[in-house]
């Protein structure tokens, strides 16, 4: 299938662009294009384009590009509507809210009511830890206290 697309050319910062036609399959930039049929320079917004070869490669089936067709468009080559060319607008995710709290009660008194059994459970989690370590170092912990510290007095 044919395609009727831009090819850009020209230096960096300085674009201008050929309208040719090509397969579809190939890359604007490999030149292996079928037929230049007009230029376009976006900086001047001059363009060139000639109307009959345009007309030949759209009845011998050439589909022109979203923007291709919207420049014929604006030239009055083709009739139509002008397609969309832009992304489609997605709007930003909304983040969930927390359920709205009754005014009668303070979230600072839910909050210390809901973590207090997670605490509890912590501390008997380490006491009883602490108590099975506890039986092997009692009489080491014991000499060191009962030792007396040496004075430099």
């Amino acid at each position: 299938m044919l395609k009727i697309r831009m090819q850009r050319i020209g230096r960096i910062n300085m674009p201008s662009y050929r309208i040719i036609v090509v397969e579809h399959t190939e890359s604007t930039k490999t030149g292996n294009f079928t037929d230049i049929v007009g230029t376009y320079n976006p900086r001047s917004k001059e363009r060139k384009l000639d109307e009959a070869k345009i007309q030949h490669w759209i009845s011998v089936g050439a589909q022109p590009s979203a923007t291709v067709h919207n420049m014929l468009i604006s030239a009055g080559i083709l009739k139509g509507k002008k397609i969309n060319v832009l992304p489609a607008f997605k709007a930003p995710e909304v983040v969930a809210e927390a359920a709205p709290v009754d005014s009668t009660s303070s979230p600072q008194a839910e909050a210390p009511v809901a973590e207090a059994p997670v605490i509890e459970e912590v501390k008997e989690e380490v006491k009883t830890e602490e108590n099975a370590e506890t039986p092997a170092e009692t009489p080491a912990s014991e000499a060191k206290e009962e030792t007396p510290a040496p004075s430099s007095a």
